[in-house]
């Protein structure tokens, strides 16, 4: 497959939600991530796909710690943030959000999220231009009885009356 673009859209076809992948430690880094899935509840594991040329792809690989913060409908604009390659780095990337650092991870949690999760790196597998990263749950939160905010066909979406 070679339309980059034809294939970018077929799969922009599958509603997902927005999550923010996180690492603490002395350098603390986030990234805006839609490939994100629950995998197993025994034990309870999560996966996330990082492009291998993402910032976010050596530090979370070193670490071996991450967080996980799933958007709320309103949370647009921190989605936006850390999907901007031309925001600060280390701890003043954080500065514009409302985080707390994990308890167990240290890993920086987004206030107002629907769910947070800390992770410990379990597996990692070859995914073509990203790696497959599954995390082994330590810690979860759901933190708020608001809808998540979605992406679809390229634009951030979020669910209307009609659609419940």
């Amino acid at each position: 497959m070679s339309d980059h673009k034809l294939l970018r859209r077929a799969f922009g076809t599958f509603a997902t939600g927005i999550t923010v992948v996180t690492v603490g430690g002395a350098n603390p880094h986030g990234m805006t991530a839609n490939s994100f899935a629950s995998v197993s509840l025994d034990p309870p594991l999560v996966l996330v796909c990082v492009d291998h040329h993402a910032t976010m792809h050596d530090r979370l690989l070193d670490e071996g710690l991450f967080g996980i913060s799933v958007l709320g409908a309103d949370q647009q604009h921190v989605a936006r943030h850390f999907a901007d390659r031309w925001r600060p780095q280390g701890l003043a990337e954080f500065d514009p959000v409302d985080w707390r650092p994990g308890e167990i991870t240290g890993a920086p949690l987004i206030g107002g999220a629907v769910a947070q999760f800390e992770c410990a790196l379990w597996r990692s597998y070859d995914g073509g231009d990203h790696t497959i990263v599954l995390g082994n749950l330590l810690s979860l939160d759901r933190c708020a009885e608001q809808d998540a905010l979605l992406f679809f066909q390229g634009r951030f979406r979020q669910l209307n009356e009609e659609t419940r």
